[in-house]
């Protein structure tokens, strides 16, 4: 059992860092972006400023907390000897920051021998920054944040992300296809920390995803939780890259099954 004084150590260490790095990466974005290295294909990216942002974020947690393991997009990944390990996508949205649109973040959860107790989401181009500790509520800033009031599926307007593989892009285009006629509309942010993060803030009844990492869901997961939505996989099983709903709760009784029949959870 961690204590709250723990706790609240391990957030105010998070907030820290994720501001310091927002700050790093509105300030210092570059007009011509320049390209570091490619991911899963050409259209996925990593910039320059990524990899500066873990190196930043890496170098605080290591000097704040030199006993805590931490697992990094961007390749950190050392074990420790404190039961904490921090969990870091230093640009969630890298597409969106090489296009200057507004929807990416800076994404920083503490583990707790292997639960999520804080998690920290900073969105700079939104002037916002979501907070959860585990037991504690979702937060924005210093308003209390609540998931919206339970709707039908038919009302319920929902976020999904694509993969930059072309075979998985084109089942979940057919996934989305099957959906879109039963929900008010789907939107795609492009972010999937941010996605959760506005599950956990009322601007949308839910979210789903497959193929997200542990460093793209570990802080909005919670942070959506806390603020009263259900997440979770495919029935009965916990978030992971295979499946991650989350939603208000009636939304998510409807959407959890509708996902399964529609193999949203397979290639």
């Amino acid at each position: 059992m961690i204590s709250e004084e723990s706790k609240a150590e391990l957030l105010e260490v998070a907030l820290e860092a994720a501001r310091q790095a927002g700050e790093l990466l509105r300030d210092g974005r570059p007009a011509d972006l320049a390209v570091a290295a490619t991911k899963s294909s050409p259209i996925d990216v990593v910039t320059e400023m990524d990899i500066a942002a873990e190196k930043l974020i890496t170098g605080l947690l290591a000097e704040r907390r030199p006993e805590d393991g931490l697992l990094g997009e961007e390749g950190a990944d050392t074990p420790g000897t404190s039961g904490v390990r921090w969990v870091v996508d230093p640009l969630d949205g890298t597409v969106n920051y090489l296009y200057g649109l507004p929807s990416w973040g800076v994404s920083i959860a503490a583990e707790y021998r292997g639960e999520t107790v804080v998690g920290v989401v900073a969105a700079p181009m939104r002037g916002e920054t979501y907070h959860a500790v585990l037991g504690g509520g979702a937060w924005l800033g210093g308003e209390r944040l609540s998931c919206r009031a339970d709707a039908p599926l038919d009302q319920a307007l929902l976020s999904t992300g694509f993969a930059y593989v072309q075979t998985r892009r084109a089942h979940q285009a057919e996934v989305a296809q099957r959906i879109i006629p039963l929900v008010r509309d789907i939107r795609r942010g492009g972010s999937a920390a941010l996605d959760l993060c506005d599950v956990a803030a009322g601007r949308l009844d839910g979210h789903y995803e497959r193929g997200l990492n542990p460093w793209d869901l570990a802080a909005g997961e919670l942070i959506a939780r806390e603020a009263g939505a259900l997440t979770g996989g495919r029935p009965g099983e916990p978030a992971s890259g295979e499946l991650t709903p989350a939603a208000s709760p009636a939304v998510f009784a409807s959407l959890q099954p509708l996902l399964e029949e529609a193999g949203a959870w397979h290639d």
